[in-house]
């Protein structure tokens, strides 16, 4: 007897064949496609009666720079999205990794799946993660004006300009951080009934 996940597992290979690497582990199932069958993928996964993944519940970028304490070799950026099934009750993590670390470019699904339109556009403001066909690709959660993308590990932790309100000049104005670095060192607590009631 099969069990549901090895149940999806047959499915997903079945319906995207040699094209997508699929991998389950701690009880979730993740498929890996390649940027140029990305779109294809998807579409296949949302219409393909054997999978119905008819809503798309999360769409995040991920920095792979130092993952796995810099043993990572593969390339830096993947949006990783994450599906669901209502017919089957199933779900499935899609992995895309961008071909290019310069320039991060990946296939849009905002045209399957309309909430990937925020999702996507928060990916591509923190991550600098660019999705092609996105028709309004632009910052989502920084200020217009904002420089970088501050999710990526390289990303300095104080940013590389502020922004205070001028009441000279009786506007908002931008200046290299002033910011001097210090370590943070926590308080500790001497109480010995701290946390008890």
């Amino acid at each position: 007897m099969t069990t549901k996940l090895e149940a999806l597992e047959l499915a997903l290979q079945t319906a995207l064949g040699e094209g997508a690497a699929v991998t389950a582990a701690l009880g979730e199932v993740t498929v890996v496609v390649k940027a140029a069958d990305y779109l294809a993928a998807m579409q296949t996964l949302r219409d393909d009666p054997a999978l119905k993944f008819d809503q798309l519940i999360d769409l995040c970028g991920v920095d792979y720079s130092s993952y796995g304490e810099g043993a990572w070799s593969g390339p830096r950026f993947a949006a990783v999205s994450h599906l669901l099934s209502l017919d089957h009750n199933w779900r499935v993590r899609v992995r895309v990794f961008a071909p290019d670390d310069e320039m991060p470019l990946v296939a849009s699904v905002a045209g399957l799946w309309r909430s990937a339109n925020w999702y996507e556009r928060e990916a591509f403001d923190l991550y600098g993660i660019l999705f092609d066909g996105h028709n309004d690709l632009r910052r989502i959660l920084t200020d217009y004006g904002f420089i970088g993308h501050p999710f990526r590990k390289d990303f300095p932790i104080s940013g590389f300009v502020e922004m205070r309100y001028d009441p000279e000049q009786k506007r908002v104005i931008y200046q290299p951080v002033t910011i001097e670095p210090r370590e943070i060192i926590p308080r500790v607590i001497r109480e010995e009934t701290y946390g008890m009631k």
